[in-house]
This record gives C-alpha cells, structure tokens and sequence, in this order.
C-alpha cells in the first residue's frame, strides 16, 4: 500500500521537524513556505507568524541588497558557511552559521532554503570555561599552537564572480593538479596567493601530508640556507641536527613565497633540487632523497625580475612549468561587495556587532579607492570601520582616513580636468598629475617601472610625485 499525497507531505514535513537546525524556505517572490521549530527559536517566532508571508515584511531590519535568501533566489547560487551574529525579538543573542542554497527544477529558480547552525550554546560553554580556566590559572594566558604543516583553505573559500578569477580558478582545478610538476604564482601583495596555494594543495592528492609556507623575504640571507635545506651538529657553532623545510614538507608541497629574495648562489642549489630531489643539509656529506612539491610565488612581473637578473632564468623557467595570475582588486570590482559582506560578517562575530552593511556614500568612496594593497588592504579597512562604527551601516567617518582623501583628490582631479575655467598652465599640470597618478596606480606604485612608462628619469617622476603631493 502506498502512501497519499497528503501522508507524504506530512511525513516530510515530521522529518524536517525532527532536524535540530533551523529551516527556513522561501519561493521565488521571497513569501515565506516553511519555516521550521528550530528556526523559529532562533528569531522568537512562531512559525505562523512567518508562514506565508514576505520576507522583508517579517523581517524589517533586511533588504534586498542583505537578504542571503533573496539574493540566492536572484543569482542561482549558493552561499555556504555565512556567519550570523544578532539579537532576536526577545532580545537573545544568536549565533548562527548558515547555508542558503538555490530550489532549482527544470533549470529555473523556484525559491531558497536556508539552513542555520546554532552555536551560540557552544560559545556561551567555550566562553564559561575561558573564565573557569582563568580562576584555577592566574599565570598569563598563553596562545594556542598550531601546526604550521597544514592548509587550512579550500577553493570554495575563494568569493569571485569575477571573469578573470574565474579562469584562474578553473586552470587550477585541472588535470595538473594531480602531478608533482612546480607552480609559479604571480599576483601583487594582497590578492590571495597563499590562500589560492593552499587550495590547490588541499585539492590535489598531497592534501593530508604536509603544507609548509615561507617567505623568503623574512628570513635574513645568512640562514636561508640552513632554513631550507636543514643542519648538521657541529657544522657551524651551536648548530645541532635539524630538518630543514625540505625535509619537513616530505610527500607534501613546500611553498615558497616571494622567491626572488633568495640570493643568487642559492637559487642555483634549490635549482639542482628541483631536477633530482637530493638535498644536502649545511655541514654534511650524506645526500637525503625528498619528494617534494615546489610552488613558487612573486609581487613583481616576472618579466621584470628577469630583465633586472633578479632571479636565474634557469629557476625561473624550471618553476614555471605551470603559471598562474592573480589579478588585483582595482580589475575586479565586480566583487568589491560580496568580499566587504564576507568581512563585515567576520567581524560582526569577532566584535559582537550587528552591522548590515555600508551607507551609499560609503560604498561609493569603497568603490573609488584604487586599493594598492588589495584585498587585504580592503579587510582592514573594514576592520578599521567595524571597530568605530555606530548603527548597523558603516559611513563615510567610519573609513580609514586615506580612503576618504583619496577619493577627494580623484573627485578634484577629474573636475579640474574637465573644467573650462583652467589656464593652459593648470590645465597642464592637472592632466600631469592624472597621468601619473594612472602610471602609479599600474605599476602599485613601483617609481621605477612608473619612469620607464612615462619615459621620464626616476628622479624627475620622484620630483613631481612630491609636487604633486601623490
């Protein structure tokens, strides 16, 4: 005997019931169709005063524009792991991790379930034995360690709907991924090599060995050596037996970042590595076979550390078996709002706040910066706003100061440009400044590849970049 309609819809209905997360699903016009037990606990509602009704209409304090189910509904993606701190009706603060996923059928959008996980009964025990363990302990607190042998992102980590991210992406999802053959990265400070690395580490078959990341930049020259290749006791004074970072990543990947710091004559030792694997630690004649697989990463045009004899062409041509490019921020805007979503998100967690988002005004001083520091000059930046903000909207005050002036002087510039009232001695000047303001900004502000652009000594564009106070 089968079941009616009618006992399958309950039957669905009791089973959902039974999950202990909140389930909330609305249709594609945003009017709320279940809306389970869970769910209502979390907002001090009842089901039935939800049921049926629009979202917006419940729920005042969203929008369009920050509404998770709404903006699924309107894109056809999901939204995995979105972090959630507020207070509901009765005034009980709520922590939840959510999962929005699209209801599609026939390739079209029907609606949008959201899927909340309560931890707030988990920070409320992991908080009580904080202060139970800082009673019985008086001494100073210390940090927890952590191993710095693993890879702690994902390529779904990754926010972009950004074309050339995209394809980036997608190279590094394929087939390659699987093999041992070097990687070079490319992308300028901030735009998340380390983060794309780890991805591909934890997507590639060497995910549950070891992830060792250094950069060559922080470590002074005189112990380079002895970092990456290891010691021998008595090689040198105080030395003692210790593995070195090749020895550390063994099955695993080693990521060098910032590679073209390493001095020349070592460059020329982690070549022979890369062609037969043997390592040799400082002070010893024993030869150790590694497996190891190298990705290296740089902040400057490859091209141009070649040109400067930077870098050895050999190790440059050697680690390039597969590149990949990161572009900056100020190329893709177009996720300039999901990111500063993600970060408020963050630090509503980290600082107990409620903030929704950014005032009009505020996203378009956002939207104008040129970010040199790329994304994670724009984290800070809103880590900076989320620390002083007031209300649930950041504004314009809440902004780091030279986002504020920036914007200013582009507003200046591009009046005195167009303007019809200027000499042709200011006109002049103002069309100089904007040009290389332009060069600057392509170059992250390199004085030297700025010159070369401009076609103009180093020193003249250093004279006019303190004229023009850039």
């Amino acid at each position: 005997m089968f079941a009616s309609e009618t006992d399958t819809k309950e039957m669905l209905k009791a089973i959902l019931s039974s999950i202990d997360e909140g389930i909330h699903v609305v249709d594609s016009r945003g009017v709320t169709i279940y809306f389970n037990k869970i769910a209502a606990e979390h907002d001090g509602l009842k089901s039935e005063e939800v049921i049926g009704k629009p979202l917006l209409k419940v729920f005042p304090s969203l929008s369009e524009q920050t509404s998770t189910m709404l903006k699924v509904i309107e894109t056809g993606k999901p939204i995995y792991n979105q972090h959630q701190t507020y207070r509901n009706i009765n005034g009980k603060l709520i922590d939840t991790v959510n999962t929005t996923i699209p209801i599609i059928v026939n390739e079209k959008v029907l609606g949008a379930v959201e899927i909340a996980k309560d931890y707030s009964r988990i920070k409320q025990l992991s908080n009580k034995l904080i202060d139970l363990q800082t009673k019985i302990d008086r001494r100073q607190t210390k940090a927890a360690a952590i191993n710095d042998d693993q890879a702690f992102y994902c390529f779904h980590d990754i926010l972009t709907d950004d074309e050339k991210n995209e394809t980036t992406f997608k190279e590094s999802k394929k087939e390659w991924q699987k093999t041992s053959s070097p990687l070079f990265v490319y992308g300028e400070t901030g735009t998340g090599k380390e983060l794309l690395v780890q991805s591909i580490h934890h997507a590639s078959p060497r995910k549950n060995r070891p992830f060792i990341s250094q950069n060559c930049a922080a470590i002074p020259e005189t112990l380079l050596e002895s970092t990456l290749f290891g010691t021998t006791k008595g090689s040198f004074t105080g030395s003692e037996n210790r593995e070195g970072l090749f020895e550390l990543a063994h099955g695993g990947t080693l990521f060098l970042d910032e590679i073209h710091t390493l001095p020349y004559d070592l460059q020329a030792k982690l070549l022979r590595v890369l062609e037969d694997g043997v390592i040799r630690r400082v002070g010893s004649n024993k030869s150790i076979k590694t497996d190891v697989r190298i990705i290296a990463a740089t902040n400057e045009f490859p091209e141009f550390l070649l040109e400067k004899e930077v870098i050895r062409k050999d190790l440059y041509y050697r680690l390039n078996v597969v590149s990949l490019s990161l572009p900056p921020l100020r190329d893709r805007m177009g996720d300039l709002e999901q990111l500063i979503t993600s970060f408020i998100s963050f630090f509503n967690i980290e600082f107990n706040k409620k903030v929704v988002g950014t005032s009009r005004e505020a996203r378009k001083f956002l939207e104008t910066y040129h970010w040199p520091g790329n994304i994670r000059e724009l984290r800070h930046c809103i880590e900076a706003a989320m620390n002083i903000v007031e209300g649930d909207h950041i504004k314009v005050d809440d902004l780091p100061e030279e986002i504020i002036v920036h914007t200013n002087d582009q507003t200046q510039m591009k009046h005195l440009t167009i303007s019809d009232d200027l000499n042709l001695k200011d006109a002049v000047a103002a069309l100089e400044k904007e040009l290389i303001h332009k060069k600057l900004m392509e170059t992250d502000g390199n004085v030297n590849k700025a010159a070369k652009l401009l076609n103009v000594p180093r020193q003249t564009l250093q004279y006019k970049i303190s004229k023009y106070n850039l």
